[in-house]
């Protein structure tokens, strides 16, 4: 078994995660308990990261990064629509469940 298989693994295993906390975020457009820092965060040590595993050569974590940046602006943008949308809706928060279709 090669070593890498575990970085490519633990990375898939990261990323589906925070793809799933995304799609639920975008899913039930709420904004409460999310903190718009863990973005920013998100995002700030991706980039540190992303050039960390560059200058290194370590394709794994390169590639894990930039997809785990992706995720941190795909977040950030359903954290800045849900927010926009709940503003618009008087302070609703919607559930992400219709009903009547």
């Amino acid at each position: 078994m090669s070593i890498e298989l575990i970085g490519w693994a633990s990375s898939a295993v990261l990323l589906l995660t925070l793809m799933r906390q995304v799609y639920t975020q975008w899913k039930t457009q709420a904004t409460e308990g999310v903190s718009k820092w863990l973005f920013i965060g998100q995002l700030a040590a991706s980039v540190g990261y992303t050039v960390y595993s560059f200058l290194l050569h370590n394709w794994v974590f390169l590639s894990s990064n930039i997809a785990i940046l992706c995720t941190a602006l795909v977040g950030e943008a359903m954290y800045l629509r849900n927010r926009r949308l709940k503003k618009g809706a008087g302070g609703q928060v919607r559930t992400g469940a219709r009903r009547g279709n």
